[in-house]
């Protein structure tokens, strides 16, 4: 597991890759505003994967959106390096950086109805509920969304991948 995980950091980032945006919503039902966006961000180590969803305003804004994702419950580097060994206490919620663009290392962005928008926050707060673990080569950032997305019947690639490769490599294998 070890050299699994030691191999998915090996490679570079790209530039920011542009945003991009699906629509999973009926044609009769285009007005709905309602979001879950898979993205990932750069950081110290190898980046991290999560969600944000909720509504757009008028001019495409966010209004009041929520941030899922999966990493060590600690700013501590010692949790983290030892995540890559052995499960480590996780936290779900948004982390520092999640939000900023300057941040955001690829995104893919799908519209929803109400009701498919009201299914699948149902399942990340059941998702964040029973995730209380994070460990690099098992169960990361990566596995977590992963389950988000096949849980609204995407593909999802392997989980070793760097949070950037891993978004950009969903959106390829989902995107109509």
């Amino acid at each position: 597991m070890l050299c699994l995980t030691a191999v998915g950091c090996q490679s570079e980032d790209k530039a920011a890759q542009p945003r991009y945006v699906s629509d999973a919503r009926p044609l009769e039902t285009r007005e709905s505003r309602y979001f879950i966006e898979f993205r990932s961000r750069y950081a110290l180590s190898y980046g991290h994967a999560y969600v944000i969803f909720g509504r757009l305003g008028q001019g495409g804004e966010m209004i009041d959106p929520e941030v899922a994702g999966l990493a060590p419950a600690t700013a501590s580097t010692a949790p983290y390096v030892l995540g890559h060994f052995l499960p480590v206490p996780a936290e779900t919620g948004a982390s520092d950086g999640d939000l900023e663009e300057a941040y955001r290392s690829a995104s893919w962005r799908v519209m929803l109805t109400e009701a498919q928008y009201g299914k699948t926050v149902a399942y990340i707060r059941q998702l964040k509920a029973k995730s209380k673990f994070w460990q690099a080569s098992i169960y990361n950032c990566n596995a977590f969304v992963a389950d988000i997305a096949r849980y609204m019947g995407y593909k999802a690639p392997g989980i070793w991948l760097r949070p950037q490769q891993f978004i950009t490599r969903l959106r390829e294998m989902n995107a109509r």
